[in-house]
């Protein structure tokens, strides 16, 4: 695949290199567990996964949104699972929004802390002398199996009260093994139960809150940010399926004696067009967030059309890959039917991923929105 992302800045290229061949190697293994095994988790630590939105001053390094994605991008064209729960590696985004006192208790002993969390559906919570009285069951955790740190959604039992997350210990958390969909079955996308835990108010915060810290990686929306770094999975893995099929003909003869699957007119047609779309929609997605970022960097932060492309960048880029991945699978043929083969898994994960919110068609109604001088629902800006 062509190598978009800068490999010294992850631990070097040889290191890099030999977590994406593990990975690849054990992908039958990942399924089987239905999460990413510890080991991996700490060979994502070893590269800065975790680390690298946390703040300088808490050990971290700072990196730019482009220079996370295409981390994201590479991890997944070798596991679309392992690239999903990698991509959590942004949560100082959502954890900005805690007092700078909480926040350097979280970080103090490290920058690579692992957080998960359960956010839908908020359950009510408790108001306490000190906090808020915590219990329910949260759905969806992705990567909760590897996790030091987790958060749920609650909803204070006060009149005109925000959602919130309450941070907690793993230790504080049951993880219900619940997790049975059809495609990314390695992220480990468990139910979290908590059962009348007492969460400080220090350690929640309102979702997508305004960050307590400075630094331009916090002015950039989050919201959108935890759009993109799962919207990315799929283009890792259209990069994959594109390299696969590519890859699938050499010396390869048809048991038939007809040509060879790349010297079939109707292949090369599909093969040129899926090239095409995933290149275009890389370009549109990159695109949105540079120019998102050169404005945060500039001082200021990203305005309403700016940050409307970054959501509307995302969709397309989810929905133009899983259909590159698709075709590419329909000219695979019986071999790529195979639930053994690459081609069978990468379109199981990528599907799934259009069925996420933060990628679904309500998305695309709220983009025209805004083209026409509309407001668009709550929670897309």
């Amino acid at each position: 695949m062509p190598q978009y992302v800068d490999k010294e800045q992850w631990g070097g290229e040889a290191r890099f290199d030999a977590l994406l061949d593990d990975i690849r190697s054990r992908r039958e293994e990942i399924e089987e567990l239905r999460h990413i095994p510890t080991d991996i988790i700490d060979q994502f630590k070893a590269i800065g996964v975790y680390r690298a939105m946390v703040p300088v001053r808490f050990g971290g390094d700072e990196k730019s949104p482009t220079e996370f994605l295409r981390m994201v991008e590479a991890i997944s064209a070798a596991d679309g699972s392992a690239g999903w729960v990698a991509s959590f590696g942004m949560s100082p985004a959502y954890l900005a929004a805690l007092p700078e006192s909480t926040l350097q208790d979280v970080w103090q002993e490290s920058p690579d802390v692992v957080f998960a969390g359960g956010i839908f559906p908020p359950q009510p919570a408790e108001r306490t002398d000190g906090g808020f009285k915590v219990s329910g069951r949260w759905r969806f955790a992705s990567g909760c199996m590897g996790a030091s740190l987790c958060g749920v959604g609650i909803l204070p039992e006060e009149e005109g009260a925000l959602p919130r997350m309450a941070v907690m210990p793993r230790s504080c958390v049951e993880i219900d093994p619940t997790w049975n969909m059809i495609g990314m079955v390695g992220t480990g996308s468990h139910d979290l139960v908590v059962d009348g835990v007492e969460v400080p108010e220090e350690w929640t915060f309102v979702r997508g809150g305004k960050p307590t810290i400075e630094g331009a990686f916090f002015r950039y929306p989050s919201l959108s940010f935890a759009a993109q770094v799962l919207s990315v999975t799929t283009l890792g893995m259209a990069r994959e399926a594109l390299d696969i099929v590519r890859a699938s003909v050499q010396g390869r003869k048809s048991i038939t004696g007809a040509p060879n699957l790349g010297q079939r007119e109707y292949a090369q047609i599909s093969l040129a067009k899926a090239e095409a779309r995933v290149r275009a929609a890389r370009h549109f997605f990159y695109e949105s967030t540079d120019d998102a970022w050169r404005a945060t960097e500039a001082g200021g932060e990203p305005d309403r059309d700016q940050i409307n492309l970054l959501r509307l960048s995302t969709t397309h880029l989810t929905h133009e890959c899983a259909a590159a991945i698709q075709e590419l699978y329909r000219i695979s043929g019986m071999n790529g039917a195979d639930n053994a083969h690459p081609l069978s898994r990468i379109l199981r994960d990528s599907q799934l991923c259009t069925q996420h919110a933060f990628m679904g068609e309500i998305t695309w109604k709220n983009a025209g929105a805004i083209f026409f001088g509309h407001d668009p629902l709550p929670g897309y800006l």
